[in-house]
């Protein structure tokens, strides 16, 4: 029997709520990160000026780019709380940014992750890595397609692991 929070954690619905943004300002991963969260639909649960502050920190322990153009910025710890509104965003930078990634790549992408539970978390990592893996979506990305277009690829791949 599947767990009745699965549908609202599945990665499509994440990323309809926060969203797909195109040249997303800034020069260094702290200013696209300031100006993605300024995108982000308001939630009144969830404080941006405290997320960013808490992604800035989990920088600072060790750079959330994980290779070949992409990383995946997030706070430490759940935001906003059990009773909150998980979302990933996903966002092209305007210009390709140093990250310091583990292949030395320019970063090109970047899904920012709010969880609102450490279970839900790791299963939000886990999908986007395994996806950011397949050709097919790495293309998608690296193409900076459209975020119905985008979306689309990620229900499939849902739809294939349901099966």
């Amino acid at each position: 029997m599947k767990d009745k929070t699965e549908n609202k954690w599945n990665l499509s619905t994440l990323i309809k709520r926060g969203g797909v943004y195109h040249d997303v300002p800034g020069n260094t991963p702290k200013e696209s990160i300031a100006g993605m969260i300024g995108l982000l639909p308001p939630d009144p649960g969830l404080d941006p000026q405290k997320l960013l502050a808490e992604i800035l920190e989990r920088e600072t322990f060790m750079s959330t780019g994980i290779g070949r153009g992409i990383a995946l910025p997030h706070p430490r710890n759940p935001m906003p709380g059990e009773n909150g509104r998980p979302l990933v965003a996903l966002a092209f930078p305007r210009e390709p940014l140093d990250w310091n990634t583990p292949d030395g790549s320019k970063v090109h992408t970047f899904f920012l992750i709010v969880s609102v539970s450490v279970k839900q978390h790791l299963d939000t990592l886990s999908k986007i890595n395994f996806l950011c893996k397949q050709e097919k979506f790495y293309s998608l990305i690296k193409a900076r397609s459209s975020k119905e277009d985008i979306i689309a690829a990620i229900r499939e791949a849902e739809t294939a692991w349901e099966a």
